[in-house]
Protein backbone atom coordinates (compact mmCIF):
# COMPACT_ATOMS: atom_id res chain seq x y z
CA UNK A 1 0.00 0.00 0.00
CA UNK A 2 2.82 2.41 0.81
CA UNK A 3 4.33 1.88 -2.64
CA UNK A 4 1.03 2.56 -4.38
CA UNK A 5 0.31 5.57 -2.24
CA UNK A 6 3.84 6.87 -2.62
CA UNK A 7 3.54 6.74 -6.39
CA UNK A 8 0.38 8.83 -6.27
CA UNK A 9 1.88 11.19 -3.69
CA UNK A 10 4.78 12.09 -5.97
CA UNK A 11 2.93 12.16 -9.29
CA UNK A 12 2.88 15.43 -11.36
CA UNK A 13 0.31 18.06 -10.49
CA UNK A 14 -1.19 18.01 -14.00
CA UNK A 15 -2.83 14.64 -13.49
CA UNK A 16 -4.59 15.93 -10.36
CA UNK A 17 -6.21 19.02 -11.81
CA UNK A 18 -9.36 17.17 -12.84
CA UNK A 19 -10.23 16.01 -9.32
CA UNK A 20 -12.75 17.68 -6.98
CA UNK A 21 -11.87 19.92 -4.02
CA UNK A 22 -12.05 18.83 -0.38
CA UNK A 23 -11.41 20.47 2.97
CA UNK A 24 -8.08 19.58 4.56
CA UNK A 25 -6.25 20.31 7.78
CA UNK A 26 -2.57 19.72 8.47
CA UNK A 27 -0.09 20.34 11.21
CA UNK A 28 3.69 20.73 11.27
CA UNK A 29 5.06 19.47 14.57
CA UNK A 30 8.37 20.90 15.70
CA UNK A 31 8.65 19.40 19.18
CA UNK A 32 9.50 15.97 17.76
CA UNK A 33 12.29 17.42 15.67
CA UNK A 34 14.50 18.87 18.40
CA UNK A 35 16.81 15.87 18.11
CA UNK A 36 17.40 16.81 14.46
CA UNK A 37 18.43 20.39 15.25
CA UNK A 38 22.10 19.68 14.45
CA UNK A 39 21.35 18.36 10.95
CA UNK A 40 18.57 20.86 10.16
CA UNK A 41 21.00 23.04 8.25
CA UNK A 42 21.60 20.19 5.76
CA UNK A 43 18.32 18.27 5.61
CA UNK A 44 14.90 19.72 6.33
CA UNK A 45 12.16 17.31 7.40
CA UNK A 46 8.57 18.38 8.02
CA UNK A 47 5.90 16.11 9.54
CA UNK A 48 2.51 16.66 7.96
CA UNK A 49 -1.02 15.32 8.56
CA UNK A 50 -4.45 15.82 7.03
CA UNK A 51 -7.88 15.14 8.51
CA UNK A 52 -9.86 12.39 6.81
CA UNK A 53 -12.91 11.95 9.02
CA UNK A 54 -15.09 14.28 6.96
CA UNK A 55 -14.04 12.83 3.62
CA UNK A 56 -16.49 10.57 1.71
CA UNK A 57 -15.37 7.18 0.51
CA UNK A 58 -13.02 6.31 3.38
CA UNK A 59 -13.97 3.77 6.04
CA UNK A 60 -11.65 2.44 8.79
CA UNK A 61 -11.12 -1.31 8.67
CA UNK A 62 -9.38 -1.88 12.01
CA UNK A 63 -10.89 -0.03 14.94
CA UNK A 64 -8.52 -1.10 17.69
CA UNK A 65 -5.22 -0.85 15.84
CA UNK A 66 -2.87 1.93 16.89
CA UNK A 67 -2.30 2.73 13.22
CA UNK A 68 -5.45 1.82 11.37
CA UNK A 69 -5.64 0.49 7.85
CA UNK A 70 -8.33 1.96 5.62
CA UNK A 71 -10.21 0.90 2.55
CA UNK A 72 -8.95 3.25 -0.15
CA UNK A 73 -10.13 4.02 -3.64
CA UNK A 74 -7.26 6.01 -5.16
CA UNK A 75 -9.65 7.52 -7.70
CA UNK A 76 -11.45 9.36 -4.91
CA UNK A 77 -10.87 13.15 -5.03
CA UNK A 78 -9.77 13.28 -1.37
CA UNK A 79 -6.15 12.40 -2.11
CA UNK A 80 -5.89 14.46 -5.31
CA UNK A 81 -6.90 17.76 -3.75
CA UNK A 82 -5.08 17.22 -0.45
CA UNK A 83 -1.84 16.44 -2.29
CA UNK A 84 -2.32 19.40 -4.61
CA UNK A 85 -2.77 21.76 -1.66
CA UNK A 86 0.23 20.29 0.15
CA UNK A 87 2.30 20.84 -2.98
CA UNK A 88 1.47 24.54 -2.67
CA UNK A 89 2.19 25.04 1.01
CA UNK A 90 5.35 22.90 1.11
CA UNK A 91 7.38 24.95 -1.42
CA UNK A 92 6.09 28.14 0.19
CA UNK A 93 7.47 27.19 3.61
CA UNK A 94 10.64 25.58 2.25
CA UNK A 95 11.33 28.75 0.28
CA UNK A 96 11.20 30.67 3.55
CA UNK A 97 13.62 28.17 5.11
CA UNK A 98 16.10 27.99 2.23
CA UNK A 99 16.09 31.44 0.58
CA UNK A 100 14.09 33.59 2.98
CA UNK A 101 11.56 36.41 2.62
CA UNK A 102 11.92 40.16 2.22
CA UNK A 103 9.59 42.51 4.07
CA UNK A 104 8.56 46.17 3.99
CA UNK A 105 6.83 47.55 7.09
CA UNK A 106 5.26 50.92 7.86
CA UNK A 107 3.88 51.10 11.43
CA UNK A 108 0.55 52.83 11.93
CA UNK A 109 0.72 56.31 13.43
CA UNK A 110 -2.63 57.87 14.31
CA UNK A 111 -1.08 61.19 15.25
CA UNK A 112 0.38 61.53 11.75
CA UNK A 113 -2.56 59.90 9.98
CA UNK A 114 -0.43 56.98 8.78
CA UNK A 115 -2.03 53.57 8.27
CA UNK A 116 -0.12 50.36 8.87
CA UNK A 117 1.38 48.75 5.79
CA UNK A 118 3.11 45.39 5.58
CA UNK A 119 4.09 43.16 2.69
CA UNK A 120 6.52 40.32 2.18
CA UNK A 121 7.78 38.34 -0.78
CA UNK A 122 10.18 35.52 -1.52
CA UNK A 123 13.81 36.50 -1.99
CA UNK A 124 14.19 33.87 -4.69
CA UNK A 125 11.72 31.54 -6.38
CA UNK A 126 11.69 27.96 -5.10
CA UNK A 127 10.07 26.64 -8.28
CA UNK A 128 13.19 24.95 -9.69
CA UNK A 129 13.78 23.13 -6.38
CA UNK A 130 10.32 21.52 -6.14
CA UNK A 131 11.52 18.46 -8.06
CA UNK A 132 13.85 17.66 -5.16
CA UNK A 133 11.08 17.66 -2.53
CA UNK A 134 10.17 14.19 -1.26
CA UNK A 135 6.83 13.15 0.26
CA UNK A 136 7.58 10.03 2.27
CA UNK A 137 6.26 7.39 4.69
CA UNK A 138 2.49 7.98 4.52
CA UNK A 139 0.38 6.26 7.17
CA UNK A 140 -3.08 6.40 8.68
CA UNK A 141 -3.92 6.93 12.34
CA UNK A 142 -7.53 7.27 13.48
CA UNK A 143 -9.02 9.94 11.20
CA UNK A 144 -5.76 11.35 9.86
CA UNK A 145 -3.36 10.74 7.02
CA UNK A 146 0.27 11.52 7.83
CA UNK A 147 3.46 11.90 5.82
CA UNK A 148 6.95 13.37 6.00
CA UNK A 149 8.16 16.09 3.65
CA UNK A 150 11.93 16.24 3.19
CA UNK A 151 14.36 18.45 1.30
CA UNK A 152 18.17 18.35 1.30
CA UNK A 153 20.07 21.60 0.94
CA UNK A 154 22.89 21.90 -1.57
CA UNK A 155 26.35 22.92 -0.34
CA UNK A 156 25.62 26.48 -1.47
CA UNK A 157 22.36 26.46 0.50
CA UNK A 158 24.16 25.19 3.60
CA UNK A 159 26.71 28.00 3.26
CA UNK A 160 23.86 30.51 2.93
CA UNK A 161 22.18 29.08 6.04
CA UNK A 162 25.42 29.42 8.02
CA UNK A 163 25.68 33.03 6.86
CA UNK A 164 22.14 33.71 8.07
CA UNK A 165 22.94 32.01 11.39
CA UNK A 166 25.72 34.52 12.08
CA UNK A 167 25.56 35.71 15.68
CA UNK A 168 25.03 39.29 14.48
CA UNK A 169 21.61 38.41 13.05
CA UNK A 170 18.92 38.60 15.76
CA UNK A 171 16.51 35.72 16.34
CA UNK A 172 12.87 36.78 16.30
CA UNK A 173 9.61 34.89 16.75
CA UNK A 174 6.03 35.62 15.79
CA UNK A 175 2.56 34.07 15.78
CA UNK A 176 -0.11 34.84 13.19
CA UNK A 177 -3.54 33.68 12.08
CA UNK A 178 -5.30 33.16 8.76
CA UNK A 179 -8.70 32.01 7.55
CA UNK A 180 -9.13 28.23 7.23
CA UNK A 181 -11.76 28.83 4.55
CA UNK A 182 -9.08 30.31 2.28
CA UNK A 183 -7.02 27.10 2.20
CA UNK A 184 -3.47 27.75 0.98
CA UNK A 185 -4.09 31.51 0.91
CA UNK A 186 -5.04 31.23 4.58
CA UNK A 187 -1.63 29.72 5.33
CA UNK A 188 0.06 32.57 3.47
CA UNK A 189 -2.03 35.07 5.41
CA UNK A 190 -1.08 33.45 8.71
CA UNK A 191 2.62 33.43 7.77
CA UNK A 192 2.47 37.12 6.83
CA UNK A 193 0.83 37.96 10.14
CA UNK A 194 3.40 35.89 12.04
CA UNK A 195 6.24 37.72 10.32
CA UNK A 196 4.62 41.10 10.99
CA UNK A 197 4.14 40.14 14.63
CA UNK A 198 7.81 39.16 14.93
CA UNK A 199 9.11 42.32 13.24
CA UNK A 200 6.80 44.64 15.18
CA UNK A 201 7.67 43.06 18.55
CA UNK A 202 11.42 43.20 17.91
CA UNK A 203 11.59 46.84 16.84
CA UNK A 204 9.31 47.96 19.64
CA UNK A 205 11.94 46.63 22.03
CA UNK A 206 14.94 48.29 20.44
CA UNK A 207 13.48 51.63 19.27
CA UNK A 208 12.18 54.36 21.55
CA UNK A 209 10.39 56.29 18.81
CA UNK A 210 8.13 54.76 16.19
CA UNK A 211 9.96 54.59 12.83
CA UNK A 212 8.52 55.72 9.52
CA UNK A 213 9.52 52.59 7.61
CA UNK A 214 11.51 49.39 8.14
CA UNK A 215 12.81 47.00 5.49
CA UNK A 216 14.72 43.76 5.87
CA UNK A 217 14.80 40.04 5.27
CA UNK A 218 14.25 36.90 7.32
CA UNK A 219 15.00 33.20 7.10
CA UNK A 220 12.75 30.65 8.82
CA UNK A 221 15.16 28.78 11.12
CA UNK A 222 12.93 26.13 12.72
CA UNK A 223 10.20 23.79 11.57
CA UNK A 224 6.98 25.87 11.52
CA UNK A 225 4.26 24.99 14.01
CA UNK A 226 0.82 25.15 12.36
CA UNK A 227 -2.50 24.35 14.01
CA UNK A 228 -6.18 25.17 13.86
CA UNK A 229 -7.48 27.43 16.64
CA UNK A 230 -10.91 29.06 16.83
CA UNK A 231 -11.56 28.40 13.16
CA UNK A 232 -8.27 29.87 12.01
CA UNK A 233 -4.84 28.62 11.04
CA UNK A 234 -2.33 29.66 13.67
CA UNK A 235 1.35 29.60 12.76
CA UNK A 236 4.40 30.10 14.94
CA UNK A 237 7.52 31.02 12.98
CA UNK A 238 11.11 31.53 14.17
CA UNK A 239 13.44 33.66 12.06
CA UNK A 240 16.96 34.94 11.59
CA UNK A 241 16.62 38.68 10.92
CA UNK A 242 18.72 40.84 8.60
CA UNK A 243 17.86 44.51 9.02
CA UNK A 244 17.79 46.51 5.81
CA UNK A 245 16.79 50.16 6.25
CA UNK A 246 15.25 52.00 9.19
CA UNK A 247 13.79 55.35 8.15
CA UNK A 248 12.80 57.64 11.00
CA UNK A 249 10.57 60.68 10.97
CA UNK A 250 12.71 63.82 10.68
CA UNK A 251 10.05 65.87 12.45
CA UNK A 252 6.57 65.47 13.87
Amino acid sequence: MDLLFGAIWNQPDKSMEKRLAIKFIFLFFFGTLFAQEVSFQKKIRLPLWAELDAYPGLRPVGESAEKETVSIDYDEPVFAHAIREMKKITPFLLGGMVYGWEFDYTPSDKARGVEEFFEFKEIRSFKDETKFIKYEDPWFDESKIHCWVSFERSDAMVAAYNHWADIRNPRILGVGGGSVAKGFEGIQEAAENALKDAVRAYFRKIMRNKPKRITGAVLVNKVPAILIKSGKYQIQLDFFLQIGKIIEYSQF
